[in-house]
């Protein structure tokens, strides 16, 4: 017996390494001192515009929003999906990202899939301005089903220290600006694909009006990054906290930037819920608290801004494309406070 008796294809694994190569060299830039397939990323970064920089590091996965993906037959989301959330993770204390690693657990080696996975990957940390520079992608039978995968990412950012948000600079009366999400993101997809597709019938091909594309399409809409919209206002510290709405909805994410003795008020008819959050809550029967507790629905990150700069704020917003609504208000009290 060898090793490919048993499972596990080193032929296939060196083939994909080799496509992943190709992709993440071109995400390279100047900072980066080795190559991949080294047994470590060296990254020089340039701290001369820092005067007491302090990393942040993050990581996280996409859940089952995988399993949509490989119904659909679309991998060259997912990756994209990932690095996103992970910049979002570390711009909500300020930081901007400095490079990004990947995990890839695959049961079995499809080196034309990885291809797919790694160029979402790769898209994503060019957008971004962040090297992906190294990784590992593991063929495990036994644990992972034949067509089965799971991703992981890591980012480290910067941020100057007197500059992190830490939501200690949040006061009662600041307000709260949601930015629109593109669907669900990266979370809830257990319950989604429980409704969408064990209840309600649907498949990743069915087209709803409702929706204006399949359910897959809407399903796989990729998670959006903030960076872009929120670094100017950063810069000029005009916000006083952000938080990024993923796992646990606005319950499980608001409250972690406010300080103790502080809630959030928020107007939930303040915003147009989109379609897709409405399908599953209608075919699924399922609450408002729970739907709020699960998803982001519609709002993928609340900006925290003192009222005297809410003007200026929305403008800068503006300029950048990015549109915004005022959804609430910081005031005592504990958790979420909806009405």
């Amino acid at each position: 017996m060898d090793y490919r008796d048993a499972g596990v294809d080193i032929g296939a694994a060196d083939a994909a390494k080799a496509r992943i190569k190709r992709l993440a060299r071109g995400t390279f830039t100047t900072a980066v001192l080795s190559d991949i397939g080294s047994f470590g990323g060296m990254f020089r970064p340039d701290f001369s515009r820092y005067r007491e920089p302090v990393l942040v590091a993050s990581t996280d996965g996409v859940g089952t929003k995988i399993q949509v993906a490989i119904a659909a037959g679309v991998h060259d989301t997912v990756g994209y999906d990932l690095v996103a959330h992970c910049v979002n993770d570390v711009l909500v204390q300020g930081a901007v990202p400095l490079f990004f690693l990947d995990y890839i657990a695959l049961g079995t080696m499809d080196p034309e899939r990885v291809e797919a996975i790694v160029a979402g990957f790769a898209r994503a940390c060019s957008e971004f301005g962040c090297p992906l520079i190294g990784g590992e992608t593991a063929e495990m039978p036994g644990t992972y089903a034949a067509g089965d995968y799971d991703l992981a990412g890591f980012i480290v950012g910067v941020v100057e220290k007197a500059r992190a948000l830490t939501g200690s600079a949040v006061r009662e009366g600041d307000l709260l600006i949601g930015l629109p999400s593109t669907g669900l993101h990266t979370n809830g997809y257990t319950l989604a694909r429980k409704v969408l597709f064990d209840t309600l019938g649907h498949s990743v091909s069915t087209a709803l009006p409702a929706l204006g594309t399949t359910v897959g399409a809407a399903l796989l809409a990729p998670h959006r990054s903030y960076l872009g919209a929120l670094e100017p206002l950063l810069d000029r510290g005009k916000v006083r906290a952000l938080s990024h709405i993923t796992g646990g909805g606005f319950a499980g994410n608001i409250p972690r930037v406010l300080p103790a003795g502080l809630a959030a008020r928020v107007r939930s008819g303040s915003w147009e819920v989109p379609p897709l959050f409405r399908l599953i809550q209608s075919g699924g029967g399922v609450s408002d608290a729970e739907m709020f507790r699960t998803f982001n629905m519609g709002v993928g990150m609340v900006v925290v801004v003192a009222p005297e700069d809410l003007h200026d704020v929305e403008h800068s917003l503006e300029r950048r494309g990015e549109t915004s609504f005022v959804m609430g208000s910081v005031v005592q009290g504990e958790g979420v406070i909806f009405e």
